[in-house]
């Protein structure tokens, strides 16, 4: 569900990404994130995302998060999946779930490098609310709660950027507050 104004900011995005890649990053669970680096390379050194990458590598997704992208990834934390009871949670990092697994972590990407500002403007261009159609071919609606951006599930699981634009140098990474998952 790429519109044009979505193509169109992030073609401007792409433009002045290269500008901002000397910036400083945010630190992101107490590591320093370096633009040079992959999404990969850079969450295994968080101590907020352990869940994430140990899911990422059972569901068999490292080689495409290494891959040159560009990829925007909303990153849930370890007390986003903490909101997941442990069984339901050791169910889904069995083998025979991997599938499974791989539908919800792809639910939280989207092709493109998808900065806040952008995000942010294409919410004011469709009126406050504007669908954002991930990898794993879920649709999340990208709302602004104040100055944070918003992300509400299929299912109406609502998740709070805390940590916006986290450079990778295949994308770009948003911190969340929560799990989101394919329709149920």
């Amino acid at each position: 569900m790429f519109t044009k104004t979505f193509a169109a900011a992030l073609a401007a995005t792409a433009l002045t990404g290269a500008a901002y890649a000397q910036m400083d990053n945010p630190m992101v669970g107490g590591a320093p994130m370096f633009a040079d680096r992959t999404i990969v390379e850079n969450a295994v050194n968080s101590a907020d995302h352990t869940t994430l990458v140990a899911a990422v590598q059972q569901a068999g997704l490292v080689d495409t998060l290494n891959s040159e992208g560009p990829f925007t990834v909303f990153a849930p934390t370890n007390d986003a999946f903490g909101m997941i009871t442990e069984d339901s949670l050791n169910a889904l990092m069995m083998d025979e779930n991997r599938a499974q697994l791989a539908q919800i972590l792809t639910c939280h990407v989207v092709a493109a490098n998808a900065m806040s500002d952008a995000i942010m403007g294409m919410i004011a261009d469709d009126g406050g609310s504007h669908p954002v159609e991930t990898v794993g071919g879920c649709v999340l609606q990208a709302e602004m709660d104040g100055d944070m951006i918003t992300l509400t599930d299929e299912n109406g699981r609502e998740a709070t950027v805390s940590i916006a634009d986290v450079r990778q140098s295949n994308g770009v990474i948003h911190v969340i507050d929560r799990v989101l998952l394919p329709q149920q």
